[in-house]
């Protein structure tokens, strides 16, 4: 029984070098076999490195050239011929009496670039009552203070003028308007309650 066993084992042994062995030592036909066999890799199938993945990283401190290119086209600081828009929002605006007749509320700007208006409200008393009128901006001459970031915004408009001129709406105040004025359709809605039960006979 023993000599059965070891025999079983030693054949099983055989078989599972048999098998294995094509696989891991497979040799090339092409070479004579007393030449030592060598393994070689299997073929990958990835694409050639290209351009931009064979290019070398920038040395430390040095920024890669794309970002290089790009940060050209930023600004990096405000220029003394350049002014922010939050700086004008809040600015009174003062007639040639010197007198104020409003505060700038928001600026309309085009889409391609520059200042169209400023929308300016007047009348009112702490913001109650107030109308909003979109001056044109080449009306407005702005005069910076010295050594601030404060601007004095003069216009040859009055408070009679900016009173008599038509309200401003922006896009949002007129569809607001147009969904309010819309009549609402009733005949699509459903009742959610339950019929009352039906007495019993």
């Amino acid at each position: 029984m023993t000599k059965k066993l070891v025999t079983t084992v030693a054949a099983g042994a055989l078989l599972a070098g048999l098998a294995v062995a094509p696989v891991a030592y497979a040799q090339d036909a092409t070479k004579p076999m007393d030449q030592p066999q060598t393994m070689q890799p299997a073929p990958t199938t990835e694409a050639p490195a290209t351009e931009a993945q064979t290019m070398t990283p920038p040395a430390a401190g040095e920024a890669p050239a794309d970002v290089a290119k790009s940060d050209a086209t930023y600004l990096t600081e405000q220029a003394s011929d350049q002014i922010a828009a939050s700086t004008y929002i809040g600015q009174s605006v003062y007639n040639a009496g010197d007198e104020s007749i409003g505060e700038i509320n928001d600026l309309i700007i085009k889409k391609d670039g520059g200042v169209e208006a400023a929308v300016i409200g007047v009348g009112g008393f702490l913001g109650l009552g107030e109308k909003d009128v979109a001056v044109p901006f080449d009306r407005i001459t702005i005069a910076e203070q010295p050594n601030t970031d404060a601007l004095k915004l003069t216009t040859t408009e009055t408070v009679d003028t900016l009173k008599a001129a038509p309200q401003f709406k922006t896009k949002s105040q007129k569809i607001a308007e147009q969904n309010a004025n819309q009549p609402v359709d009733t005949s699509t809605t459903s009742s959610t309650g339950t019929a009352p039960a039906q007495p019993q006979q």
